[in-house]
């Protein structure tokens, strides 16, 4: 009887548990891009004349959602993986970044740890994220199309649900200066 007992109050727990994860994104607040640049702020274009320029931003950050369970969609360019299970990853607006053409602005940039690991089916996957939203500066390098970048993320997302998605409702058109366009392109 004690055992029946013991086995119930563990299925119980292990219910709740699954359950609060359902529940979480349930409650995610559905955001998009824009959302993510303080109010006001609007997209800064960096200047494609050079192909070693700079964007030009002021990395502000939205402030507002920081804890917020949010979900977002955007394209996923891993960071840590093994084959094709991925571990880490940036989130971004766009897809076909290169070592030419400077990344987006921190604003724009998602690291995102997931749950579990991803199993990814090519770079810049459509997928959408869900999980709290934290604020705050980071550092990363990248291994892109033709070599090394060092990305600045302005936002991080730990213990991510992530789900593939179809495509992203508001993404953002590569620069014409890149080499890569083709990459946005619908299939």
């Amino acid at each position: 009887m004690r055992y029946r007992v013991k086995f119930l109050a563990c299925a119980l727990a292990a219910g709740i548990a699954a359950t609060s994860g359902i529940a979480d994104a349930l409650a995610a607040q559905n955001i998009f891009w824009r959302d993510l640049r303080p109010a006001g702020a609007a997209p800064k274009a960096p200047d494609m004349s050079s192909l070693t320029a700079q964007p030009e931003h002021d990395g502000a950050l939205s402030w507002n959602l920081q804890d917020k369970t949010i979900s977002l969609t955007g394209y996923a360019f891993p960071v840590d993986r093994d084959g094709d299970m991925v571990y880490e990853f940036m989130l971004l607006p766009l897809t076909g970044m290169c070592s030419h053409v400077p990344p987006p602005a921190p604003n724009q940039v998602v690291l995102v740890t997931p749950a579990k690991p991803f199993k990814m089916r090519e770079a810049y996957e459509p997928v959408s994220v869900t999980g709290k939203l934290q604020p705050g500066l980071e550092k990363t390098q990248l291994f892109i199309l033709d070599g090394v970048t060092v990305i600045e993320s302005g936002y991080s997302v730990g213990k991510a649900e992530v789900a593939r998605a179809n495509g992203v409702p508001d993404a953002v058109t590569a620069p014409q200066a890149t080499p890569w366009k083709f990459l946005n392109k619908k299939k």
